[in-house]
């Protein structure tokens, strides 16, 4: 009977799949024969392609046959940039967040806000993998984008200079109380080492607690974040990996990694994502850290490029990074702190150019956090002088 059961029900999910295909058939017909005037129907097939991508993956793309030849061209090639982690939001390119000190961070571009067009092409239904090659040029190249920001209803033309810049660094510096605090503003891998080197630093000056801020954190690789988590972690799962056709992969803590047991919280908001999400989630998970802030974004997959017969590809998460404490996916679920608290909005004006009005303390923006009177390090201090 199990057995039985088990071929009826692919059998089922296999007519349910042709169900929805024939529906589909069936509206892109209506569309042809029944809409006012004589549609553009390759619009709307890649209309259609690139929202059942974001409806399962925000972070897919389907390139044509050209696109992915430019695709393979860049992806080898280091380019100037300006500094926009993206993805898809409502059928238009939207931002995950800024790389510190960039062109985008210093013109006030941030977790939200959604780019209506670039260099005059709407993104409506633009690939991301395209729109972020899009991005990319020679150094001192401008790009013109009109963005939505959450914090202002009307578009604003910005126009941004492309550059080369380095990754930010490991900031590291003595709080009250004998409280180490580490900025961590990416994790790739020379972030990591510079991770251990500040933090065996602090405890040589004293540090008897921590605070890691990946606020705002996107950038690096999977990797990454299982070896930052790592440097906490002498015992514990850190994460697994799995999908439909890639085996469950566990990630585990090796005991000689890891360079520090003092009690530690992790700060977090909606600007967090990948290996900083990958590394808040296994601390947390573990019990091995107090988290502080907001939710993540959620982006912790592996991907690839998967080529078509016509030379075309999608590239699509093909596996996902899950918390320690079961099933959940980090790109699904999120990664929740234990003590929620909200970052005031950033209030930042604009002129008529689009260019932001630096605020009255002349604070510069795109530079690293500041820590004094920020509600979240106050509120981690405390939680930390319980412990």
């Amino acid at each position: 009977m199990l057995l039985i059961g088990s071929v009826l029900g692919r059998s089922a999910s296999t007519d349910d799949t042709y169900k929805h295909i024939g529906v589909f058939s069936d509206v892109v017909s209506r569309i042809k024969s029944e809409y006012v005037e004589e549609p553009d129907m390759k619009s709307v097939t890649l209309g259609a392609l690139n929202g059942m991508l974001e409806a399962i993956d925000p972070f897919a793309s389907y390139l044509n046959a050209e696109q992915f030849k430019d695709y393979l061209k860049s992806s080898h090639v280091k380019r100037a940039d300006v500094g926009v982690i993206l993805s898809k939001k409502f059928g238009y390119v939207g931002v995950v967040g800024t790389i510190t000190g960039s062109p985008a961070a210093k013109s006030g571009f941030s977790t939200g806000d959604m780019i209506e067009t670039i260099g005059d092409v709407a993104t409506r239904d633009m690939p991301l993998a395209y729109a972020s090659m899009l991005l990319q040029g020679e150094p001192g190249t401008t790009v013109k984008l009109s963005v939505v920001r959450f914090r202002r209803p009307e578009p604003q033309t910005v126009t941004l200079t492309r550059a080369n810049f380095p990754l930010p660094s490991v900031e590291a510096k003595m709080l009250e109380g004998q409280v180490g605090y580490l900025n961590v503003d990416a994790l790739s891998a020379p972030q990591v080492q510079e991770l251990s080197a500040a933090v065996q630093k602090l405890q040589k000056e004293g540090a008897r607690k921590l605070v890691v801020d990946v606020r705002n954190c996107a950038i690096g690789a999977p990797e990454d974040g299982i070896a930052a988590a790592n440097l906490f972690m002498n015992k514990g799962r850190i994460t697994y990996l799995m999908g439909q056709r890639v085996p469950r992969q566990n990630f585990d803590a090796d005991p000689a990694k890891a360079i520090t047991t003092l009690p530690a919280a992790v700060l977090i908001n909606r600007g967090t994502a990948g290996a900083a999400e990958i590394l808040a989630a296994a601390l947390g998970d573990n019990k091995r850290a107090q988290l502080v802030g907001e939710r993540t974004y959620g982006d912790a997959a592996l991907r690839k490029a998967i080529t078509m017969d016509d030379g075309a590809a999608i590239i699509l998460s093909v596996a996902k990074y899950y918390t320690p404490d079961g099933n959940k996916a980090i790109q699904d679920a999120l990664v929740t702190p234990q003590t929620a608290v909200a970052e005031p909005d950033a209030q930042v004006d604009y002129d008529d150019n689009g260019d932001p009005i630096p605020p009255p303390d002349d604070a510069q923006l795109g530079q690293p956090k500041k820590v004094e009177n920020d509600v979240v390090v106050k509120k981690a201090l405390e939680i930390l002088a319980k412990e």
